[in-house]
């Protein structure tokens, strides 16, 4: 069987790659364990300098897994992981990010994407909230961005993932992600581990104090809103490929 999460290493870096195309790397209760497991082998190592995130196929994580959903718990757990990591962790997106794949951006240090990636908060026109993964992203986005996008589920691309505080850099029309961070993990394996471990903890502070203060409401806010009769029809009517019934 094939591993959800892949994982190589390359003088410093180790690179953990999402490897479930088939579902688009959506967040199902086994890969969340595999990326947990795979942080946590990355996080012990001493050769390990920094931690590379990507994925496979034309989407870098669209979220919940429908059919087979992970525990919001342990989504809540992933990311308080994630930025509790002792190693700066890098997203590297070619693709598209949607929902809860957001709320892993937000977990990490710094993200890069190409140009062709695309975002959208699609929580609400399925009829769940964008609960969970508000912790990592509010501290981090524009404000007045959060509200419009998280609202409206409107989608958007990597110029204004960057403008709004989403993503640490993106490429230009032909530009390749990796020459973008080429610089930003050279910079990382010449840092100190002890001082990258501290400056990293220093400016997660934001993130992991709301992971910690609201971590629990927020759990029970999501699943009480996946287990909702909207959430019922507007995840069937995804399935189905029409409108919910609310659609105006």
């Amino acid at each position: 069987m094939t591993p959800l999460v892949g994982a190589a290493h390359d003088r410093g870096i180790s690179t953990l790659t999402l490897d479930s195309p088939a579902n688009r790397n959506a967040l199902s209760a086994d890969l969340v364990a595999a990326l947990r497991a795979a942080l946590a082998e990355a996080g012990a190592d001493p050769a390990t300098r920094a931690v590379v995130l990507t994925h496979t196929g034309t989407t870098f994580c669209a979220g919940a897994d429908l059919k087979s959903p992970c525990d919001p718990a342990d989504f809540v757990a992933l990311l308080t992981e994630l930025t509790e990591l002792p190693k700066p962790v890098v997203a590297r997106v070619t693709g598209h990010v949607r929902a809860g794949g957001l709320g892993l951006l937000g977990a990490c240090d710094i993200a890069a994407a190409g140009p062709g990636s695309t975002y959208a908060f699609t929580e609400t026109h399925l009829g769940v909230v964008p609960a969970v993964i508000s912790a990592p992203l509010l501290p981090r986005l524009d404000p007045r961005a959060a509200s419009r996008y998280f609202l409206t589920a409107e989608a958007f691309d990597a110029a204004e993932a960057a403008r709004i505080g989403l993503l640490s850099l993106h490429g230009a029309a032909g530009e390749d992600v990796d020459e973008l961070l080429a610089p930003v993990l050279a910079g990382l394996r010449k840092a100190g581990p002890e001082a990258l471990a501290a400056t990293k903890e220093l400016v997660t502070a934001p993130v992991r104090a709301a992971l910690a203060r609201d971590g629990a409401a927020l759990t029970e806010l999501s699943a009480r809103h996946f287990g909702s009769a909207e959430a019922r029809e507007g995840i069937g009517a995804r399935f189905e490929r029409r409108d919910p019934s609310w659609a105006l």
